[in-house]
């Protein structure tokens, strides 16, 4: 496992999502990171019981917001590839572009879900 100093770039796995962004604490297990760029929009539903949409609790899942800090297992940390993180909006927005391409892809209940949830952030993120 890589360690990594304060104000380090990385790309760190936070729940179902994928972020860039800066060390700002090392708290022993886990690094506090400063989220500066999406790399990959969080998945939409329950995570305990991916792909149901029945008997489930369908959740709505939002990306983390530019300069949120997040306590983040250090296995999840690795380092980032680039010289500068993208800029925020615009990780955002391919991101959630990404995640609905693949969403329409197979034409299922849960897929359609997702796509409602998606559209719903999509309003909220950018009005």
């Amino acid at each position: 496992m890589e360690e990594f100093q304060i104000g380090d770039l990385v790309k760190a796995h936070y729940k179902s999502g994928i972020y860039i962004g800066k060390v700002v604490e090392d708290r022993n297990r886990f690094y506090l990171v400063q989220v500066l760029a999406v790399d990959k929009h969080p998945m939409q539903g329950d995570l305990h019981n991916p792909g149901k949409t029945e008997n489930v609790f369908f959740h709505q899942r939002k990306a983390l917001s530019y300069l949120e800090k997040a306590n983040i297992q250090k296995e999840a940390v690795h380092p980032f590839e680039g010289t500068e993180a993208p800029d925020y909006q615009t990780s955002l927005k391919e991101s959630v572009d990404k995640l609905r391409k693949k969403l329409e892809r197979r034409e299922t209940e849960f897929n359609e879900s997702a796509k409602q949830q998606l559209d719903d952030l999509e309003k909220q993120y950018f009005g």
